[in-house]
């Protein structure tokens, strides 16, 4: 972005200069163009269910729809901002995108990462540090999500923990004997589905699987078991035994899936953390959107049909499924209008 501030204490005052040339004109809802992954478990669906061109991905397993992760930012796509990284506008609006307190937890990081993944294949049984855990061993964020099933195959499953109570001996000693499996917890999955893991969960994603991801804005992955895969040099993926065994929750969770309720017209809450507030909204007429009492930026994903976003001004802008919108902090209200019937995840911090 051209009009950056620079690293220092006093950055709310620096940054005012550039902050009053863009005020010139108005924060508004941004879109942003996909980082699209290539993985080797990955396969079609981002492109066949919901239409997004990945290009020559032979297998593309993520696509990232709105990330500030710094080794893979995503881009404005609309308005005037356009082709700007989201940590770019952190760093220049600070609470006025993101909200005063949230600015004051994250600093220039935008904690969330939206990803929408194509499981065509196990991926590797894994789990992910937490924030303690990150900081200890300086990787920044923790690492703690939540999975919602856009679409499902049948029987497809995915793995939430474990299936008996274990120590660290005994998971020490499954792993000698080649028999970590036997220990997973398997869950059939059906489309609206909604799984919790928290940073310390052992966790992996099963074939037929199209996933809306939310999690903190990480990328640690400490792998587990790959089931014995050969990727397309001949090679067994690196695990990460050790670095695993330290970020390792052994407690049985008390649910491993999340219920929550499924209400038209009405917003529910599915997920409540110190990480992300995840609301579930269905709708098939208008509907409006307050949120001066938030002190968060807001994201919409669309995991179902299509609507218009309205938020006072001439332009408006439009999401569908597997798109995301980001709604800053300024913005105190939208309006929602869906093409047909709409589905909508709600995403914030508190």
């Amino acid at each position: 972005m051209s009009s950056s501030c620079p690293q220092n204490a006093d950055k709310r005052e620096s940054c005012n200069f550039a902050r009053k040339i863009c005020s010139m004109q108005n924060l508004y809802p941004f879109t942003f163009s996909p980082v699209y992954k290539d993985k080797i478990w990955g396969g079609q669906k981002i492109r066949k269910e919901l239409g997004m061109d990945f290009g020559e991905l032979v297998n593309c397993g993520e696509a990232w729809l709105l990330s500030g992760v710094q080794a893979d930012p995503t881009l404005i796509a609309n308005g005037y901002l356009a082709g700007n990284e989201l940590n770019e506008l952190v760093e220049v609006f600070m609470g006025d995108l993101v909200g005063e307190a949230v600015y004051e937890r994250f600093g220039d990081i935008f904690p969330i990462l939206v990803k929408i993944i194509d499981s065509n294949d196990w991926l590797s049984i894994q789990v992910h540090p937490d924030d303690k855990l990150a900081q200890r061993r300086g990787i920044g964020m923790g690492k703690t999500e939540m999975w919602y099933v856009m679409q499902a195959d049948q029987d497809a499953a995915l793995i939430s923990g474990f299936n008996q109570q274990l120590n660290k001996q005994d998971y020490l000693d499954a792993m000698e004997k080649g028999q970590i499996k036997s220990l997973m917890n398997y869950e059939q999955v059906a489309k609206g589905d909604v799984f919790y893991m928290p940073a310390g969960r052992v966790h992996a994603l099963g074939p037929g699987t199209l996933i809306a991801e939310i999690q903190q804005t990480s990328d640690t992955t400490y792998r587990i078991y790959d089931w014995d895969r050969i990727d397309h040099a001949g090679q067994k993926r690196a695990l990460h035994t050790e670095e695993a065994l330290d970020a390792i929750d052994f407690e049985l969770p008390d649910e491993t899936k999340t219920t929550y309720a499924q209400k038209t017209n009405e917003t529910s809450n599915i997920v409540k953390s110190p990480f992300f507030t995840t609301n579930y909204l269905q709708f098939d007429q208008g509907i409006r959107k307050d949120y001066s009492q938030l002190d968060s930026f807001v994201i919409l994903l669309c995991v179902e049909g299509s609507c218009t976003i309205d938020w006072g001004f001439d332009e408006k802008v439009e999401i569908k499924k597997g798109q995301s919108v980001l709604i800053p902090n300024v913005i105190q209200a939208v309006a929602l209008y869906p093409q047909a019937d709409c589905t909508l995840l709600e995403v914030y911090i508190e």
